[in-house]
């Protein structure tokens, strides 16, 4: 067996792929790799892919080929590919387009590329359900309205559908993207921007028309969104996260298009509009009184003639969305989110019912080219106190998570990293209120939740956006569409257990580049030898995927040591007398400076 050592790769017949980190290749092999495989472990020197079905089907129905990926991999590996290995590869992608829908004749027809396929599908108890009749040896006949459920279920046995039958219009809506801003600033698209919402809208064909936008955090999905409004020129309804997000994309709108303000409504708790293009949240969309009745406000998918429906932060996509998703497939569909990792492990629903990846780009690529900030992430790894050591070893296993996570020391180091950064822009995040409630009281900073008002959220944003209020402390609600252009430090004090998603919108929340030429910085804080360890492991994949490195550190490298440098620095100040700042508060205090 030939074997080449300088190569960065070893290519297993278990489909999993070893990378080596400290190889001059590196870099140029994990840019490759992330468009075709999926990070598993990411520990110093070696770092594990692995291919499977999904990952290689959305480098399919992203324009890659087998053969490229075969080439790739064999030139970067160390020893000939496993026969399997290719076997696999080819099997795999050749799968994305077997089985295609198309519209013939005002039918819905699911025509399959051997009748060997047509014969398989026509026997499985999951899809045959749906199939109505046979037209000939290869095309069978569905209901227009199961075509999402089609696809849910193909995807399950194997067969990622090519989905051609086309779209309805929707609505028409004219509108142009704006030369100059409402501040007079010069709005263009850039290159990528463009470049991803024309590979979305294939020139109107049915090629196009569904799928998901993968961008970091900073790099405008948002205008992306808009720049697919401005090709489809038609009624819109665009699904968010949260009130914040409603009110930034309306923000948005009104600055870089000439769609005027009675064209643009706002679905959520507080209004309740029904505009040609509308921005509802989740929330509002899965709302219920009871669990056992149906979601009321699901009308609002059919109270206009929507031709596209824009579902941002598509990996938070609530359950509920994908049921009434699958009803909606004669809708164009666009997903924006900076990762496609879903916790809940349903990114084959994405695939099939939101669409498969349609364009992506490294963070590091656009890092490079300055369209977002030059990041360092931080691990600050620091000891449990001897007195929680004892609740830690007695507890189960969340609440473990909990102490560790919750761990008394990480305030000092907290102190410390703000000190260090004294003149920049500080988010504190955290996942648990009494922590955060701790750091609030001893930073002088006021703390956001998900009780703080709106009115109040956005007092407080903007301030800080102003540069008024110079630190921030905020629960998860800061963890998505959050537009804070000048944050330059993420202090991470606590998390969602293992959340890969949670650790790049986090990371996302500082990558907007800075006008005062700033670097971003995101600590994570860790306390050592316990789950939260773990965990912190598991949260870095998708960022290491990306090209970042935590760079571990102890807190003495901070100037802070346990217990008694917590006592030395609380010793310096920074306490507001025990009481969390309210908005109130800090504008007395603000007004006294």
């Amino acid at each position: 067996m030939s074997f080449t050592s300088d190569k960065p790769l070893i290519v297993q017949s278990d489909r999993t792929i070893l990378l080596e980190v400290d190889n001059p290749a590196y870099t140029e092999a994990r840019d490759y790799l992330v468009r075709f495989a999926e990070l598993v472990k990411s520990p110093e020197h070696v770092h594990t892919y692995r291919l499977s079905p999904l990952s290689l089907w959305n480098a399919a129905a992203s324009g890659l080929d087998a053969e490229t990926v075969i080439r790739v991999l064999s030139e970067f590996s160390k020893y000939p590919l496993p026969g399997n290995v290719v076997a696999d590869i080819r099997e795999y992608m050749g799968r994305y387009g077997k089985v295609k829908l198309v519209a013939e004749g005002g039918e819905m027809h699911l025509v399959a590329a051997e009748p060997a396929i047509a014969l398989e599908i026509l026997n499985n108890k999951r899809v045959q359900q749906y199939i109505k009749g046979r037209v000939d040896d290869r095309t069978l006949l569905i209901d227009p309205w199961e075509r999402g459920l089609v696809k849910q279920a193909l995807i399950k046995i194997g067969y990622p559908v090519e989905d051609l039958a086309g779209y309805v219009p929707g609505a028409p809506l004219k509108f142009n993207l704006r030369k100059l801003t409402l501040s007079g600033e010069p709005f263009n698209l850039r290159d990528y921007q463009r470049e991803a919402a024309e590979i979305f809208y294939a020139s109107g064909s049915s090629k196009g028309g569904s799928g998901v936008i993968v961008l970091p955090c900073g790099a405008g999905k948002t205008i992306v969104g808009l720049a697919v409004m401005a090709l489809t020129q038609c009624y819109t309804l665009i699904l968010v996260t949260n009130v914040t997000a409603a009110r930034q994309w309306l923000a948005e709108i009104r600055d870089k298009t000439d769609l005027p303000e009675d064209m643009v409504g706002e679905y959520t708790g507080e209004k309740k509009e029904i505009k040609p293009v509308t921005i509802a949240t989740y929330q509002i969309i899965t709302h219920r009184r009871k669990k056992e009745e149906d979601y009321p406000h699901f009308r609002l998918f059919n109270q206009q003639d929507w031709g596209l429906i824009i579902y941002d932060e598509v990996h938070l996509l609530p359950a509920p969305i994908f049921r009434i998703t699958a009803e909606l497939q004669a809708r164009r569909r666009l997903g924006l989110t900076a990762t496609l990792v879903r916790e809940d492990g349903r990114e084959d629903d994405v695939f099939s019912l939101i669409g498969p990846k349609k364009y992506d780009i490294p963070w590091k690529q656009l890092e490079a080219q300055g369209w977002i900030a030059k990041a360092t992430c931080y691990e600050v790894r620091l000891n449990l106190p001897p007195e929680d050591r004892l609740s830690y070893a007695v507890a189960g296993d969340r609440e473990k998570h909990r102490v560790a996570a919750t761990n008394p020391d990480k305030d000092a180091v907290v102190e410390a990293i703000v000190k260090a950064h004294r003149g920049e822009q500080v988010l504190v995040i955290g996942q648990y209120l009494e922590q955060l409630e701790r750091l609030s009281k001893r930073l002088g900073a006021p703390l956001i939740t998900g009780k703080t008002p709106n009115r109040e959220r956005e007092q407080l944003y903007q301030a800080f956006r102003e540069g008024r209020l110079p630190c921030l402390v905020v629960s998860k609600v800061a963890n998505f569409a959050l537009d804070l252009p000048e944050a330059s430090v993420a202090i991470q004090v606590s998390g969602t257990f293992g959340s890969r998603q949670e650790e790049a919108q986090r990371l996302g929340r500082i990558l907007r580049p800075k006008k005062s030429g700033l670097p971003a910085s995101f600590y994570s804080l860790v306390t050592r030898d316990t789950v939260e360890q773990q965990y912190a492991m598991h949260r870095q994949l998708f960022l290491t995927e990306q090209g970042y490195r935590y760079e571990i550190i102890t807190p003495e490298r901070l100037s802070v040591g346990g217990p008694k440098g917590a006592e030395r620095l609380s010793a310096e100040g920074g306490s507001l007398g025990g009481k969390i700042i309210s908005l109130a508060e800090w504008k007395q205090r603000a007004g006294k400076k």
